[in-house]
């Protein structure tokens, strides 16, 4: 049922799916579809067991010294499917892989047989008073030595001894508080995997909403088909509009500058004549003083003769240099210029812009029919969406899924507490093999501790005292009990060592590095007619290559179930919504749009005829030689500032008196000229130089300029009238994949979202680990394998604790008899 609520899940998630390839496909706008709803799994599927690891790790480096071969895949593999022996070699290969742990249970069942066997020998013999049973005790001279050396060793062992059956306790107890805990994690894993039922819908339902977002998106572009389409289009055609319309309206604007321009020329140069005649009539009366002042007598001075005649020498300069009266008007040309602008040029131009600039609107009003129509089929598909959803009986499967959960949830609660008590048993047997162990070495401590306290070296074997003869007795009983426990002990160190081992090797470590499931997904091993078995059992089609190690890796990485599963072998999953359809009758109905822009009118014949006119002005006749000779002669011959400094300082040359002062005067009075009227001719010489460069620069090659113009309007207007519809065609193909690439987005989204998202499978891989890693390996086999290490090294160092202790024990007991020696004897 786990299997087909999957596939069914999938199913539905996946028939949102689109297979459009567009021809061409530009980067529409990003979607943002948020996140797919899910919620964090409580379950981490990993064990540390803290301190006691140590001994596991100690463990483990054992176990590889009796078994350090790898994995035998093959011999596996031949016992999976019964056919272990039939190769000539098999048994040799499976002898030679547990060769280790046959060795061992070898020399674990000599012990059994053996010691058991000993003991009672051992037993017989000292009731014949021999093997130590006679009470009496030979002299010595290294008697003191011996007994300390077999006390040492006893001791030694004896910790040894104890050294393992606290591994031993250690680990007997881990396991139990480890079935203590395992309720926590086994609810745990419940919980993630409810978590997993009910949180699928809601994502499957989350990715059904998400189809809005695309369509959304997509009607928006369609309620803003101006914007969008009727921009694209606009911004097309204005790769020639625009320059077009732009270069008329410069023209305009030259046309105004070029008025402007005349019209300073003409007032500029009535201006230059009117002053330069006042000017020229000024110098002249200035001339003519001075030529009076130097003809005074005081000239004739020898102090000023030669002052007065450089003076004179230099009145000459005192006269204009530029003379404007001979440049021609430019009246007719100003005259035409005004008949230009009577047309506003700029205005018609500015229509042509408006005209242009409502082609949105015109593609909105030309589009209404088919956008109605490419918006129902958008509402259409969202139904049928809808509608595939309520068809499929998703909710009934995952309420029958949960129903089984919880009653196996309820079963394991159930029986835990049969487990738990399973469990107790267990560990009270176990507590009582470490007790016997106990046992024997509470003996041993108090005979080594009775004896060595009560041990007095003076007194002879037959006088010894009482507590050191107790001692002897406690080494003798625990002798006893070491051959009495020591067959049972080691009967269960071998049973568990021989199954925890293999179990380590075969199970643990296998499944850690993934060779188990290597074994698992070979061809026709769980069953001999197919050749993949997860995928004939999901599938019914064995051929397909589906693997445990690929579902299990895929799972631990919480990918969705449908890409762990490969579920898109059971389905095709366009079959059952194939939006394909739906973005081609958008794509068919968008290509139909039919856009008319040929009442878009540029320039009309007034604007082109002004142009022409315009062209025709005259300006290009005007004799700019003329004028820029004229302007770039300077107002006088001289600079009448300096002419003015120089004359007041030769003044200054002369003695004081009238003369003096009346060449000061001139002086001042060639100063006020200069400020007063060759300053202001100065500045309409530059507003005159201004414009006449305007006008030579406005004027060359006029009559080209005008007529590229008009070429490129009327190129502009051909390419609306006539080949705009190309452009339209084009522009409408980049629309259409805008619109149908945000189903695509959305589709591709589903995917994604499908294979990493939805359904994650990480608890189904946790259970798995649960099971396996966890109970069966980390709980279950390291705390039995780490009791029977302990258990077992305490068994193997109960022969060296034995030898010792009935060594020692001579040296403690009250013997019956003695050595005794005659003086003669002594003296001899």
């Amino acid at each position: 049922m786990a299997v087909e609520l999957c596939l069914l899940l999938l199913l539905f998630c996946g028939s949102t799916i689109s297979e459009v390839q567009p021809i061409y496909k530009p980067p529409p706008g990003t979607l943002d579809f948020g996140f797919v709803p899910s919620k964090t799994y409580d379950t981490g599927a990993y064990h540390e067991p803290g301190s006691i690891g140590i001994l596991f790790k100690i463990v483990h480096a054992f176990l590889y010294l009796v078994q350090p071969n790898s994995f035998p895949q093959d011999l596996i593999r031949k016992v999976a499917q019964q056919q272990l022996g039939k190769t000539q070699g098999d048994y040799q290969k499976a002898i030679y892989y547990e060769i280790g742990f046959i060795v061992s249970a070898a020399l674990g069942l000599l012990f059994i047989l053996l010691l058991p066997l000993v003991g009672l020998c051992f037993c017989m013999c000292r009731c014949c008073d021999n093997c130590g049973g006679e009470m009496h005790q030979r002299q010595k001279k290294n008697a003191d030595c011996q007994r300390s050396c077999f006390a040492t060793f006893l001791f030694v062992a004896s910790l040894i001894i104890s050294v393992g059956v606290l591994c031993a306790y250690a680990a007997n107890q881990h396991l139990t508080n480890q079935v203590r805990g395992a309720k926590k994690l086994v609810n745990s894993n419940f919980k993630d995997l409810k978590i997993f039922l009910n949180d699928t819908p809601a994502q499957i339902d989350y990715l059904v909403s998400q189809y809005n977002t695309a369509k959304d998106k997509a009607l928006s572009d369609l309620n803003n088909v101006g914007p969008v389409l009727g921009t694209r289009v606009q911004e097309q055609l204005g790769k020639e509009v625009r320059p077009a319309l732009d270069a008329a309206l410069t023209m305009a604007g030259a046309i105004r500058e070029t008025k402007e321009a005349l019209e300073n020329v003409s007032v500029s140069v009535e201006v230059l004549q009117e002053g330069t005649e006042r000017l020229h009539a000024n110098l002249t009366d200035v001339k003519t003083h001075l030529s009076n002042t130097l003809n005074d007598s005081a000239c004739n001075a020898a102090q000023a003769a030669s002052t007065c005649n450089i003076i004179r020498n230099s009145l000459s300069q005192l006269n204009i240099n530029a003379n404007f009266s001979g440049l021609p008007g430019v009246s007719s040309q100003l005259a035409k210029v005004n008949d230009v602008l009577k047309i506003d040029l700029s205005s018609l131009v500015q229509k042509g812009y408006a005209a242009f600039n409502d082609t949105p609107d015109l593609v909105v009003n030309q589009t209404r029919n088919i956008l109605s129509d490419i918006k129902s089929v958008l509402e259409s598909i969202g139904s049928n969406i809808t509608t595939f959803t309520k068809a499929l009986p998703v909710q009934k499967i995952l309420d029958d899924l949960m129903v089984y959960l919880t009653q196996s949830e309820a079963y394991v609660q159930d029986y835990f507490p049969l487990v738990e008590q399973y469990d107790f048993y267990r560990w009270l047997g176990c507590l009582i093999l470490c007790c016997m162990v106990v046992l024997i070495l509470v003996f041993y401590y108090l005979g080594l501790l009775c004896g060595t306290c009560g041990y007095d070296k003076h007194a002879s074997p037959t006088t010894r005292g009482c507590i050191s003869n107790t001692g002897g007795n406690f080494l003798m009983a625990g002798v006893g009990f070491s051959f009495l426990f020591s067959w049972v002990l080691m009967t269960v160190v071998v049973l568990t060592f021989v199954t925890g081992g293999n179990v380590e090797k075969l199970v643990c470590e296998p499944f850690e590095d993934k060779n188990l499931f290597k074994v698992l997904d070979t061809p026709y091993l769980l069953n001999q007619q197919w050749k993949n078995y997860l995928a004939g059992i999901l599938f019914k089609n064995p051929n397909v290559n589906l693997t445990f190690e690929k579902v299990y890796s895929d799972c631990k990485e919480n990918k969705g179930i449908y890409t762990s599963l490969h579920l898109e072998y059971l389905f095709n999953i366009n079959e059952f919504l194939n939006i394909s359809m739906y973005t081609e009758d958008v794509a068919l109905k968008i290509e139909h749009i039919q856009i008319n822009l040929s009442k878009i009118i540029l320039l009309d014949e007034i604007g082109k005829e002004n142009l022409l006119n315009f062209s025709s002005s005259g300006i290009d006749g005007i004799d700019f030689s003329a004028y820029l000779t004229e302007i770039n002669k300077s107002v006088t011959k001289v600079d009448l500032l300096s002419f003015a400094n120089d004359l007041e300082a030769r003044a200054d040359q002369l003695p004081k008196g009238a003369l003096e002062n009346a060449l000061k005067g001139h002086a001042n009075s060639i100063r006020m000229i200069h400020n007063q009227q060759v300053v202001p001719l100065e500045q309409a010489m530059s507003t005159l130089n201004q414009s006449i460069r305007l006008l030579k620069k406005t004027s060359s090659e006029l009559m080209v300029k005008v007529k590229n113009v008009i070429s490129a309007v009327n190129a502009a207007q051909f390419l609306i009238n006539n080949n705009a519809s190309q452009v339209i065609v084009q522009e409408t193909k980049k629309y259409m994949d805008t619109i149908v690439g945000y189903f695509e987005q959305y589709t591709e989204w589903v995917k994604e979202s499908i294979a990493m998202e939805v359904a994650a499978c990480k608890p189904i891989a946790n259970v798995i680990d649960t099971a396996v890693d966890i109970f069966l390996c980390s709980y279950i086999t390291d705390s039995v394998n780490t009791f029977w290490f302990g258990l077992g090294g305490s068994s193997m160092f109960l022969i060296p604790a034995i030898i010792f202790a009935v060594k020692l024990s001579k040296y403690y007991r009250r013997m019956d008899t003695e050595d005794v020696y005659d003086d003669s004897v002594e003296q001899w």
